[in-house]
Protein backbone atom coordinates (compact mmCIF):
# COMPACT_ATOMS: atom_id res chain seq x y z
CA UNK A 1 0.00 0.00 0.00
CA UNK A 2 1.73 3.42 -0.61
CA UNK A 3 1.01 6.31 1.73
CA UNK A 4 -2.09 7.70 -0.20
CA UNK A 5 -4.35 3.98 0.15
CA UNK A 6 -2.76 3.35 3.46
CA UNK A 7 -4.58 7.09 5.12
CA UNK A 8 -7.35 6.03 2.97
CA UNK A 9 -7.53 2.54 5.24
CA UNK A 10 -7.16 4.07 8.30
CA UNK A 11 -9.97 6.11 7.36
CA UNK A 12 -12.22 3.51 6.44
CA UNK A 13 -11.36 1.30 9.80
CA UNK A 14 -11.56 4.79 12.20
CA UNK A 15 -15.19 4.87 10.85
CA UNK A 16 -15.73 0.95 12.01
CA UNK A 17 -15.56 2.24 15.97
CA UNK A 18 -17.60 4.68 17.55
CA UNK A 19 -16.46 7.39 19.78
CA UNK A 20 -16.85 5.80 22.79
CA UNK A 21 -14.60 2.94 21.60
CA UNK A 22 -12.09 5.36 20.52
CA UNK A 23 -12.10 7.18 24.36
CA UNK A 24 -11.93 4.08 25.92
CA UNK A 25 -8.74 3.14 23.73
CA UNK A 26 -7.51 6.74 24.23
CA UNK A 27 -8.02 6.47 28.00
CA UNK A 28 -6.00 3.22 27.68
CA UNK A 29 -3.28 4.45 25.74
CA UNK A 30 -2.59 7.16 28.04
CA UNK A 31 -2.17 5.18 30.69
CA UNK A 32 0.51 3.42 29.34
CA UNK A 33 1.94 6.29 28.55
CA UNK A 34 1.80 7.77 32.38
CA UNK A 35 3.53 4.71 33.40
CA UNK A 36 5.91 4.52 31.09
CA UNK A 37 9.65 4.93 32.29
CA UNK A 38 10.65 7.86 29.86
CA UNK A 39 7.90 9.65 30.83
CA UNK A 40 7.64 8.88 34.51
CA UNK A 41 11.39 10.26 34.73
CA UNK A 42 10.73 13.53 32.24
CA UNK A 43 10.28 17.19 33.48
CA UNK A 44 10.10 18.51 29.81
CA UNK A 45 7.37 16.45 27.72
CA UNK A 46 6.05 17.71 24.31
CA UNK A 47 2.52 16.20 23.59
CA UNK A 48 -0.38 17.00 21.08
CA UNK A 49 -4.16 19.07 21.44
CA UNK A 50 -5.87 16.08 19.65
CA UNK A 51 -7.88 16.14 16.38
CA UNK A 52 -11.55 14.30 17.32
CA UNK A 53 -9.81 11.57 15.38
CA UNK A 54 -6.91 11.08 17.30
CA UNK A 55 -5.82 9.46 20.83
CA UNK A 56 -7.42 11.70 22.92
CA UNK A 57 -4.80 13.60 25.11
CA UNK A 58 -7.23 16.71 26.93
CA UNK A 59 -7.73 14.85 29.87
CA UNK A 60 -4.14 13.81 30.18
CA UNK A 61 -3.24 17.32 29.29
CA UNK A 62 -5.52 18.90 32.37
CA UNK A 63 -3.72 16.07 34.60
CA UNK A 64 0.13 16.68 33.73
CA UNK A 65 -0.02 20.35 32.84
CA UNK A 66 0.62 21.25 36.75
CA UNK A 67 3.24 18.57 37.47
CA UNK A 68 5.25 18.71 34.41
CA UNK A 69 6.53 21.49 32.02
CA UNK A 70 3.80 20.23 29.05
CA UNK A 71 4.84 21.75 25.26
CA UNK A 72 2.10 21.86 22.90
CA UNK A 73 2.51 22.47 19.03
CA UNK A 74 1.06 25.24 16.82
CA UNK A 75 1.22 25.34 13.52
CA UNK A 76 2.74 28.59 11.78
CA UNK A 77 3.03 28.41 8.05
CA UNK A 78 4.42 25.11 7.16
CA UNK A 79 6.31 24.53 11.09
CA UNK A 80 5.60 23.37 14.13
CA UNK A 81 6.17 26.26 17.31
CA UNK A 82 6.33 24.59 20.15
CA UNK A 83 4.30 26.32 23.21
CA UNK A 84 4.34 25.97 26.46
CA UNK A 85 0.97 24.69 28.35
CA UNK A 86 0.76 26.83 31.39
CA UNK A 87 -1.77 27.42 34.00
CA UNK A 88 -3.79 30.31 32.50
CA UNK A 89 -2.66 29.22 28.90
CA UNK A 90 -5.82 30.60 26.22
CA UNK A 91 -6.33 28.08 23.46
CA UNK A 92 -7.55 29.14 20.39
CA UNK A 93 -8.89 27.48 17.67
CA UNK A 94 -5.49 26.53 14.57
CA UNK A 95 -5.21 26.38 11.10
CA UNK A 96 -5.98 22.72 11.26
CA UNK A 97 -9.06 23.28 13.71
CA UNK A 98 -6.72 22.58 16.84
CA UNK A 99 -6.76 24.01 20.28
CA UNK A 100 -3.48 25.61 20.05
CA UNK A 101 -1.93 27.79 22.90
CA UNK A 102 -1.38 31.14 22.91
CA UNK A 103 1.97 31.68 24.86
CA UNK A 104 5.15 32.79 23.54
CA UNK A 105 7.27 30.35 21.92
CA UNK A 106 9.00 27.56 23.86
CA UNK A 107 12.90 27.74 23.05
CA UNK A 108 14.05 25.20 25.90
CA UNK A 109 14.71 21.73 25.62
CA UNK A 110 12.64 18.13 25.43
CA UNK A 111 13.07 15.08 27.36
CA UNK A 112 10.37 13.52 25.39
CA UNK A 113 8.52 14.23 22.95
CA UNK A 114 4.88 11.90 21.97
CA UNK A 115 3.71 11.99 18.57
CA UNK A 116 0.53 11.41 16.93
CA UNK A 117 0.17 10.02 13.37
CA UNK A 118 -2.27 8.37 11.08
CA UNK A 119 -0.89 5.10 10.82
CA UNK A 120 2.74 3.50 12.71
CA UNK A 121 4.83 0.29 12.13
CA UNK A 122 6.56 -1.79 14.54
CA UNK A 123 9.82 -0.36 13.01
CA UNK A 124 8.78 2.86 14.47
CA UNK A 125 8.25 4.59 10.76
CA UNK A 126 5.22 6.86 11.21
CA UNK A 127 2.68 7.74 8.46
CA UNK A 128 1.48 11.95 8.92
CA UNK A 129 -1.03 13.48 6.91
CA UNK A 130 1.14 14.22 4.52
CA UNK A 131 2.37 17.88 5.28
CA UNK A 132 5.86 16.96 6.93
CA UNK A 133 5.00 19.13 9.64
CA UNK A 134 6.39 16.41 12.42
CA UNK A 135 9.14 15.27 10.37
CA UNK A 136 10.93 19.12 9.95
CA UNK A 137 10.19 19.33 13.20
CA UNK A 138 11.48 15.97 14.91
CA UNK A 139 14.72 16.20 12.47
CA UNK A 140 15.77 19.38 14.64
CA UNK A 141 15.65 16.99 18.06
CA UNK A 142 16.70 13.80 17.10
CA UNK A 143 18.71 13.25 20.60
CA UNK A 144 14.79 13.36 22.12
CA UNK A 145 13.41 10.43 22.72
CA UNK A 146 10.16 9.81 20.58
CA UNK A 147 6.83 7.63 21.34
CA UNK A 148 4.20 7.21 18.80
CA UNK A 149 0.61 7.11 20.35
CA UNK A 150 -2.37 5.41 18.07
CA UNK A 151 -5.05 3.14 18.39
CA UNK A 152 -4.57 -1.08 17.59
CA UNK A 153 -5.71 -0.71 14.40
CA UNK A 154 -3.33 2.01 13.00
CA UNK A 155 -0.41 -0.05 13.93
CA UNK A 156 0.32 -1.78 10.93
CA UNK A 157 3.14 -4.39 9.02
CA UNK A 158 4.18 -1.57 7.07
CA UNK A 159 4.35 2.61 6.72
CA UNK A 160 5.89 3.26 3.59
CA UNK A 161 9.03 4.87 4.27
CA UNK A 162 11.28 8.00 3.20
CA UNK A 163 14.55 8.64 3.97
CA UNK A 164 13.15 12.71 5.38
CA UNK A 165 10.37 10.34 7.43
CA UNK A 166 11.92 10.29 11.33
CA UNK A 167 11.21 7.15 13.32
CA UNK A 168 10.17 7.16 16.20
CA UNK A 169 12.11 5.00 19.31
CA UNK A 170 8.77 3.54 20.23
CA UNK A 171 4.90 3.27 19.52
CA UNK A 172 2.31 2.99 21.88
CA UNK A 173 -0.92 1.11 21.30
CA UNK A 174 -3.66 -1.01 22.99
Amino acid sequence: MDKKELRAHIKALKKQHTKEQLLEQSESIMAQLERHPDFVKAHKVMLYSALPDEVQTQAFLKKWHLKKQIILPTVVGDDIIPVEYGKDTAFAVGDFNILEPQNEPYRGDFDLIVVPGVAFDHNGNRLGRGRGYYDRFLSQHLGVKRIGICFDFQLVDEVPAEPFDVKMDEVLSV
